[in-house]
C-alpha cells in the first residue's frame, strides 16, 4: 500500500479543505458515537472509496470506536474502475456477487465487506451516525438524513466525468489519492 505516500501528501491540503475535515475532526472528537456513513448519489465510487480510505486511516493509526460506513440514495454497484484504482494503491479484495458484488477486504484481522446500497440499508447505523456527504447531488437532494446528529458535506469531483477517455486512469488515482490524503489527515487528529 501507498501509505507513506500519503501521509506525506497530507501537507498539500488546501486551507479550504481543512476547515471541513477540522469539522469532522471535531464530530468525531466529541461523540462517544463515532459511525461515520459516507453518503453519495448510487454509492459506487466516491462513498465506497472514503468509506474504505476511512477504514484503513482509522486502523493505521489504531483508533479504536471508528466505524466506517457507505450508502447512496439508490444502489447500483461498486463501480469496477473504482475497485481497480483501489487495487492499484495497494488494497486487496475478495470478489463475491455479480449485479452487485461483494468485495471483502481484512484489515487487522477484521473483514469489512463493501457494496452498492441505499443510505439506510440494514448494514447501516439507524441513529447516532455522522452522515458525510461526498457529492453535491446527494447532500443537495437529501436536506435531512434521519438518524443522523451531525452532517458534514464533504464533496468530491466525480471521476466518472472521466470514463471511457485517455484521463480514465488519472482521474480516478486522483480522486482516490485526494480522498486517502484527506481521511488519513483526518485520523491522524482524532483523540485515541
Amino acid at each position: 500500500m501507498i501509505i507513506n505516500e500519503i501521509i506525506n501528501s497530507i501537507a498539500n491540503i488546501s486551507t479550504e479543505r481543512r476547515d471541513i475535515l477540522n469539522k469532522m475532526i471535531e464530530i468525531i472528537n466529541n461523540n462517544t458515537q463515532n459511525n461515520l456513513v459516507f453518503i453519495c448519489t448510487h454509492n459506487s465510487r466516491r462513498s465506497q472509496m472514503s468509506q474504505l480510505w476511512a477504514r484503513v486511516a482509522a486502523d493505521y493509526y489504531s483508533i479504536d470506536g471508528i466505524e466506517t460506513f457507505s450508502g447512496g440514495t439508490e444502489a447500483t454497484a461498486f463501480n469496477p474502475r473504482a475497485v481497480s484504482t483501489l487495487e492499484k494503491m495497494g488494497i486487496s479484495f475478495e470478489k463475491s456477487g455479480e449485479d452487485n458484488p461483494v468485495y471483502t477486504f481484512e484489515s487487522k484481522g477484521n473483514k469489512y465487506k463493501y457494496f452498492s446500497k441505499k443510505y439506510d440499508d440494514e448494514s447501516n447505523p439507524k441513529d447516532n451516525f455522522c452522515a458525510i456527504m461526498t457529492c453535491s447531488d446527494a447532500d443537495e437532494n437529501c436536506p435531512y438524513i434521519p438518524g443522523a446528529n451531525s452532517r458534514v458535506s464533504l464533496k468530491y469531483d466525480d471521476p466518472k466525468e472521466f470514463d471511457g477517455t485517455e484521463l480514465e486512469e488519472e482521474k480516478y488515482l486522483e480522486r482516490s489519492m485526494q480522498i486517502a490524503t484527506e481521511l488519513f489527515y483526518v485520523m491522524s487528529k482524532v483523540k485515541k
